[in-house]
């Protein structure tokens, strides 16, 4: 793997296309991004000061300190009439050398970003993250307290690095009687916004993809449940809760 390691944080460069939005504009365009992993679970970008909209960046006087990547600039970013206060980092000098040089955007203060030509959302995608969704005729029972609320011979059951098997059921197949829809929603790079539901009281336990993003269109519509919080049995065999994040 060509990635810098520096305490926790890894470092690689990406062959893609990299934009981010503010205001209608393009504040960054990029061919030389880099993948800075600053926590475990997902990487960031960073932008070479070069590819960046130097109007944009209006600096605060503030400085940033990280034990693995030293001193960062804070700036806001202005595009047009549009400003994200405080929303830039840039890395003048760093113990880090390939960041050097380099800014880094808060995503969520950014009004879109895109690989090439299609969006992404949440976060950039991991290339070490797959996600595959096989159809399955195994047989999935799903229990509540003791009650019974999903049961199916079809799943189709999704496989993402880093997390146990999901299985998603039609919803022919769940007990739709004992699910309550909930306010919850979140949102994943690979799979799209996903809406909650409590089941048979217990709050946020189901989840589903109305309209999942196209590499997942397989789950579109099906009900997943949380494998850590309630009993799962496959071919009879009442699967081991997982700890994970979730749990």
């Amino acid at each position: 793997m060509d990635a810098t390691n520096r305490g926790r944080v890894r470092v690689k460069p990406t062959a893609k296309r990299v934009r981010t939005y503010l205001g209608g504009r393009v504040v960054a365009d990029t061919t030389s991004a880099l993948l800075v992993w600053e926590v475990p679970y997902y990487p960031t970008y960073y932008f070479p000061l070069e590819d960046v909209d130097e109007a944009a960046l209006k600096p605060t006087g503030a400085v940033e300190h990280s034990p693995s990547r030293g001193d960062a600039a804070v700036h806001t970013v202005a595009s047009g009439a549009v400003e994200a206060p405080e929303a830039a980092l840039v890395y003048g000098d760093s113990p880090l050398e390939q960041i050097r040089g380099h800014v880094r955007f808060r995503w969520d203060a950014m009004d879109a970003w895109f690989e090439e030509d299609e969006e992404v959302f949440v976060h950039p995608r991991d290339p070490y993250t797959r996600v595959d969704i096989l159809a399955s005729n195994r047989h999935v029972r799903v229990e509540v307290d003791g009650v019974t609320v999903a049961d199916t011979h079809s799943p189709r059951i999704l496989f993402e690095t880093g997390l146990p098997a999901r299985y998603y059921l039609p919803k022919t197949d769940v007990r739709l009687d004992l699910l309550e829809p909930t306010d919850t929603a979140t949102s994943c790079p690979y799979k799209g916004t996903a809406e909650y539901w409590s089941v048979n009281g217990g709050k946020d336990l189901a989840w589903s993809y109305r309209t999942p993003l196209p590499e997942s269109q397989k789950i579109a519509g099906l009900i997943a449940f949380y494998n850590e919080k309630l009993d799962i049995y496959v071919d009879g065999e009442l699967q081991e809760r997982p700890k994970t994040k979730f749990s």
